[in-house]
């Protein structure tokens, strides 16, 4: 069954924005004639989430809200869906492809933030700042310099050498820090880091391993029984990617046997819902280790510019229908539609499907004045630009080709 969805007054159009997104979404929102706004600083439960969103046409959420194809099944007016983060896990790409609903996300607004942190940790942990706190915090004197070291000249390895990955080996540099890296693409290093020879190269000569890595089948658990067996001895692991990259039983084993000399963890296998969760782990009982609770990207500075960058994405969506940085979409950088109407057209990606649109505008002798196709392997995605004569029958006549998932009329 396909789903049908025209343009509306942009002060007709719902957007929700849960999970406490940064006021700048919705001050870009209102800037831009989006009245019709409903935030709340929390995710929502299942049943309200429906109600909700039943006559929604944009969505922001970060990370707690899950997206599933269940609750996908209620939301027929659904246009796109933006989360203010990093990560895109949260929701099933596949359906929300198949469902013609293009996904945005944050990839570079919060760099700078998780940098820093981890950056934090590295220096505490090398210090043993966090073991000595904790001991005074019960009243006890730990005034030593036993594992306490500088991290000039320490080795830095970097799993996974993307946007933040590079920006934390420029910073360690600045530092006095030796930097290696591994990633499974080939990159270009910055300043004088050098790439590892292997995975297992790089964790048997690094004195801290830090992990910014997505969230796939090839890194779920790289961080295992057998990966710490390579892991040098005192030395210090950090995550602040996914929560399944490192098996945190494992990584119990190696706190416990102290064969590290700490670690520190933002992100989680499974994390609460909510900040009235309580938090468990097995990692709670270790005061070598730095415990935070997915904050990574959280400083005031990220979230503003993540509420910017998302929301443009998704206004210029809805605006024009350009799809530019869509993870889950075939990408379409379109111009404006001055006196013009612009159709879009989302359909599986079948032969003849093309063919087809242009006959339904040749019959009704439309002129076109613009046209752009992008596809990818499932979905195709057609923007027709054409003049104002007869528009609203040959949308019509589209919403009726075989293969059509969901059509819009930009006026």
């Amino acid at each position: 069954m396909t789903t049908q969805v025209e343009s509306f007054n942009k002060a007709q159009i719902k957007i929700v924005l849960l999970e406490g997104i940064h006021p700048s979404a919705e001050k870009v929102f209102s800037q831009d004639g989006y009245t019709n706004i409903v935030t709340a600083n929390k995710s929502l439960p299942e049943q309200e989430l429906i109600e909700t969103l039943k006559d929604a046409r944009y969505l922001g959420i970060r990370s707690r809200t899950q997206i599933t194809p269940e609750l996908l099944a209620h939301c027929s007016k659904l246009e796109a869906i933006g989360c203010f983060c990093i990560g895109t896990n949260q929701v099933n790409l596949e359906k929300t492809k198949i469902l013609g609903i293009p996904v945005f996300n944050a990839p570079f607004a919060n760099t700078r933030s998780v940098a820093e942190l981890v950056l934090g940790e590295m220096i505490l942990l090398l210090r043993g700042i966090p073991t000595k706190n904790a001991a005074a915090h019960r009243g006890e004197w730990l005034k030593t310099a036993e594992n306490s070291f500088e991290t000039r000249g320490k080795i830095l390895g970097i799993v996974g050498y993307g946007h933040i990955g590079t920006q934390i080996g420029i910073l360690a540099e600045n530092l006095g820090m030796k930097v290696q890296y591994f990633d499974i693409e080939n990159k270009l290093a910055l300043g004088n880091a050098r790439a590892a020879e292997s995975y297992y190269s790089l964790l048997e000569t690094s004195d801290v391993i830090s992990f910014h890595v997505p969230e796939t089948p090839l890194t779920k658990n790289m961080m295992n029984a057998e990966a710490f067996q390579h892991i040098k001895k005192d030395s210090i692991l950090l995550n602040a990617s996914r929560g399944t990259v490192i098996d945190i039983e494992a990584l119990e084993q190696a706190l416990e046997s102290k064969h590290l000399l700490g670690a520190a963890i933002d992100v989680y296998p499974k994390e609460p819902k909510s900040n009235q969760e309580e938090f468990i782990s097995p990692l709670r009982r270790f005061d070598n280790v730095i415990l935070t609770p997915h904050i990574g990207g959280s400083t005031k500075e990220a979230q503003a510019n993540i509420g910017i960058e998302v929301s443009e994405k998704l206004i210029k969506y809805s605006n024009n229908g350009s799809t530019i940085s869509a993870v889950n979409f075939p990408e379409a950088a379109l111009p404006p539609h001055m006196n013009k109407h612009r159709i879009c057209h989302i359909h599986h990606n079948e032969p003849g499907i093309l063919a087809r649109i242009n006959d339904v505008f040749s019959s009704n002798n439309v002129n076109i004045s613009a046209q752009y196709l992008q596809t990818d392997e499932a979905v195709g995605y057609v923007v027709t630009d054409i003049d104002y004569s007869s528009s609203d029958k040959v949308f019509e006549a589209l919403k009726k080709i075989p293969k059509t998932i969901r059509t819009r009329i930009l006026y």
